[in-house]
């Protein structure tokens, strides 16, 4: 029976012992799945914008689970969301551009035996300070936007009031020094020009104020390792961030901005983003008692839960290219015994596809 049905509540299903799972195929549906199943993707496509089609987005998500595998693991609503959240507004998750990022958040609760733990893990996505510069751009109300690190040996100042001005003149040696401060500068459509500045005290009481940062620390402390956290990977790139995120309370922003720095904020607070998704499709209810424990076998966290023959139907049924990459980023998700005769399909296909173009 064809019953409209959103991801959340298929998770919720799950986590009371049900599980939401097409008709046609009863057996556990992971995000690879999920992302190339062609009634998903379909579905996708329509609320994404005109540049982007489902099969570049699948592309681009199954890339970001290769490059970082605890990805597949997380709650596949919160992933699902995340990618579609960025699409819409019309950025691209991954380092490539350095618009936005997705991020595992281990959400920590009470468990069962009542002490205190990791009760599942979300997506995050974060919007980094190119992504927000382009969404600037792009509102109409903004002719240019930019930010820039000043350091101790920069020539810098600055002063508000009534004529605010500020000179900022970089120091041309090797060595200009520690960070001092960030600022961020606008130009408006009326000839208008914002500014703010912060000093490198204040960049570090926000990430202080971070929820993920804070968790990063625990989680060194713990197990003695280094902060894993883009505060501590790219501070200036947050730094930048932080400043154009507070720029933007004085200028007039576009919905998308107002919505990128509310998913930003809650991505800081450590607060659930709950990026909405809905898909119709067809599905049927089946209790985890009808395959009883043993029946299936163990595998490795990372290990794909797909086979070589489904990615080799996923290439020979591909009519874009598009569809055709991102088959054939499965690929490298199996194991390398298993590669040879399908990237022969794959470069045979992409002849056959570019000769139909």
């Amino acid at each position: 029976m064809a019953q409209q049905s959103t991801l959340k509540q298929e998770m919720q299903n799950r986590s009371s012992g049900t599980t939401a799972v097409a008709a046609q195929q009863p057996e556990h549906k992971t995000l690879a799945h999920l992302l190339t199943d062609p009634k998903i993707k379909a579905q996708m496509a329509l609320a994404l914008p005109k540049h982007m089609t489902a099969d570049r987005l699948a592309r681009i998500a199954l890339t970001e689970i290769r490059k970082v595998p605890k990805l597949a693991q997380c709650d596949q609503t919160s992933f699902l969301g995340a990618i579609m959240q960025v699409a819409a507004l019309g950025l691209e998750p991954g380092g490539a551009l350095g618009h936005a990022y997705l991020i595992p958040f281990d959400k920590r609760g009470k468990l069962d035996n009542g002490q205190w733990g990791v009760v599942g893990t979300e997506v995050q996505l974060i919007i980094g300070y190119r992504g927000m510069i382009d969404l600037a751009r792009r509102s109409g109300q903004i002719v240019s936007l930019s930010a820039r690190i000043v350091y101790a040996k920069d020539k810098f100042s600055y002063s508000y009031g009534l004529d605010e001005v500020m000179e900022h003149v970089p120091h041309e040696g090797t060595d200009p020094g520690e960070m001092t401060h960030v600022y961020a500068v606008a130009k408006l459509v009326g000839g208008g020009v914002q500014f703010e500045v912060m000093s490198r005290a204040k960049v570090e009481q926000t990430r202080d104020g971070s929820q993920g940062y804070q968790a990063a620390v625990k989680a060194a402390s713990k197990y003695n390792k280094p902060v894993d956290s883009p505060w501590t990977n790219h501070f200036d790139e947050m730094a930048k961030k932080t400043v154009i995120r507070q720029l933007f309370k004085y200028l007039p922003v576009s919905i998308e901005i107002q919505r990128a720095v509310g998913l930003d904020e809650q991505a800081d607070a450590g607060v659930p983003q709950h990026n909405a998704l809905v898909i119709d499709g067809d599905y049927r209810v089946e209790t985890h008692d009808e395959h009883p424990a043993g029946d299936e076998p163990q595998r490795v966290a990372t290990s794909p839960d797909f086979t070589a023959k489904e990615v080799h139907d996923a290439l020979a049924n591909a009519t874009t290219r598009d569809a055709l990459d991102a088959a054939c980023d499965l690929i490298n998700m199996l194991p390398v015994s298993e590669h040879g005769s399908l990237i022969e399909l794959y470069q045979k296909r992409a002849t056959e596809i570019v000769g139909a173009e």
